[in-house]
């Protein structure tokens, strides 16, 4: 079979998925001229304070006229050394198909830029345009260069090691496919040869891999706005001439579309984490320091995209409280713990206003909710976040002082203009807190009796387990509440440290009144802690997932 045939064969295997899920994302988008704006979310991050490295995340509504705006396609090539891009790319190109229709016919202008491919586009009409386009009065200073780092990157870390250059194959399959590569005339380092055929180019679209002519496309035609799409997130799309810093740093209002892009990255590598929590870290260093991104639904409708094989649950953490430094703790315990596993995403009080959580909208996208939140009524508004997310059934997990996260001081009223949830405690743990004893011995735990079947418990040895912090009075938890570990000090009665409580809306819930700042030190207590999330999320994460299919073009 020749080896053009054979390709074709390669990349037809995937058309049926990709042509049904075009048709099922262009269903939503409205025939005819439609000239409204984009009404776009800006997602950001904003430090807490200087100096924290902790970030609130926010969001800001913009329209934009798509007139004046720009959708930039970076390197969605047809093949790529590494065979899961190849797959992922697959997979999200009829996502972005749709996303370049509805764009192009609110009156976008889409630039298709599959660098080192320009050889097999000379004769279309779509890169005769881009090369016809007169060039720019001025161009910025090294508009045509890679650009590997904008100044206000110096003020981060960057947050993945992609040395090795990211490629997250299975070694095995890796050489089989660059001898498939091979044996179709391709350079298995340097497979790629035009865009992938998934993506439509029309004749009125544009065609270039190059700085200036992409630069003086939007001078040309006034575009102010551009949206950026493809891959990969950590190299191409933030470096290339055309990619989000150039864009940055010489004025233009642009943003990533977060859920039509991925990374290299390689989990084998630090951080450690899986492939898309790789990306995920790369999404926030770019509102970090970068610019804002969206997400499709923001053109197309629907709901963002998300690959197959990412089933992570999301994980939410609110952390709001002065006592025992959670918003410390918890960072690094999530991305030990947690970053194989979990979407993470962290909400922080704010340093300012004791009864502001900005942000707080985010868990409206998660799956099970972490509190650590001490005596802060919050506006109404923001406390009806977390009342929807418990009504909707969905597991909530809590620490410490997450007993009474949103009840004010003792014997003091609740703010005026602010909301109190006195019953949390009761509602949503099944506990009864009335306080804790005074400072003094570390508390004993031991294991509750009839606990060795529970998953929560699995892997922990409580005998290794202490509290650091004074022991609380919760007794009595609910009769349906399944205490997990008991506390104890001298002279006193014992009290439940940890249990599982299965609420009125049918949600899971298990609380600990460990959380101190001294426990996450303890392995067990991290343990403990990161197997209470996964059951709250109604997740098996301790077997293996099942491996994409053998082999799927983009």
């Amino acid at each position: 079979m020749p080896a053009r045939q054979s390709l074709h064969r390669l990349a037809a295997s995937f058309v049926p998925l990709a042509l049904l899920a075009a048709t099922v994302v262009a269903s939503s988008i409205a025939m005819g001229a439609d000239n409204r704006p984009f009404a776009l979310s800006l997602r950001s991050r904003t430090e807490t304070k200087a100096g924290s490295g902790r970030f609130h995340t926010t969001t800001k509504s913009s329209e934009w006229n798509p007139k004046e705006t720009a959708v930039i396609v970076c390197d969605m090539w047809d093949l790529h050394h590494c065979l899961n891009a190849t797959r992922r790319g697959g997979e999200l190109a009829p996502h972005m198909d749709a996303v370049l229709k509805a764009a192009r016919d609110r009156g976008a202008t889409i630039i298709h830029a599959p660098s080192s491919c320009m050889d097999s586009y000379k004769d279309h009409a779509a890169r005769k345009r881009a090369q016809a386009v007169p060039k720019a009065g001025k161009f910025p200073e090294e508009i045509a260069k890679w650009c590997y780092k904008i100044p206000e990157e110096e003020k981060g870390k960057y947050p993945i090691d992609q040395s090795d250059g990211g490629e997250d194959d299975d070694l095995e399959e890796h050489r089989q496919w660059a001898e498939k590569l091979t044996a179709l005339g391709r350079n298995p380092r340097a497979p790629w040869k035009s865009q992938t055929a998934l993506l439509t180019i029309r004749d009125e679209d544009y065609i270039s891999d190059n700085g200036e002519e992409v630069w003086s496309i939007l001078e040309h035609h006034g575009l102010k706005n551009v949206i950026l799409m493809g891959v990969h997130t950590n190299m191409c799309v933030l470096g290339r001439p055309f990619g989000l810093r150039q864009m940055a740093k010489n004025g233009k209002n642009v943003v990533l579309m977060r859920d039509m892009t991925d990374t290299m990255y390689n989990p084998a590598r630090a951080p450690f984490v899986s492939h898309f929590t790789g990306t995920d870290l790369i999404v926030e260093h770019i509102e970090k320091w970068v610019c804002p991104t969206v997400t499709s639904d923001q053109i197309v409708g629907g709901k963002p995209f998300r690959f197959a094989h990412d089933t992570r649950p999301r994980l939410a953490i609110l952390s709001a409280e002065d006592e025992y430094k959670t918003e410390e703790t918890l960072p690094p315990f999530a991305a030990k713990y947690l970053g194989k596993d979990f979407s993470v995403q962290f909400i922080f009080g704010s340093e300012t206003e004791r009864s502001d959580i900005p942000g707080i909208d985010a868990i409206n996208n998660a799956d099970v909710l972490l509190v650590s939140v001490r005596r802060r009524p919050l506006p109404k508004a923001q406390l009806d976040v977390v009342r929807r997310f418990a009504a909707m059934g969905k597991g909530i997990v809590g620490i410490r002082t997450a007993s009474h996260a949103f009840a004010p001081s003792i014997g003091k009223p609740t703010p005026e203009g602010l909301d109190a949830w006195m019953t949390f405690d009761g509602d949503v743990f099944g506990g009864s807190y009335s306080g804790h004893h005074g400072e003094g011995p570390k508390v004993a735990i031991t294991a509750a009796e009839q606990v060795a079947s529970s998953p929560i418990m699995a892997g922990v040895d409580a005998s290794k387990l202490v509290g650091n912090g004074s022991l609380y009075k919760v007794n009595p938890i609910s009769k349906s509440a399944g205490a997990l570990l008991i506390g104890t000090i001298p002279d006193t009665p014992a009290e439940p440290t940890a249990w599982t409580y299965t609420r009125a809306d049918t949600g899971r819930s298990f609380y600990t009144s460990l959380g101190h700042k001294d426990d996450f030190e303890n392995p067990e207590f991290c343990r403990l802690l990161r197997n209470a999330l996964i059951w709250a999320a109604g997740s098996d994460l301790q077997k293996p997932s099942p491996a994409p299919a053998a082999t799927a073009a983009m």
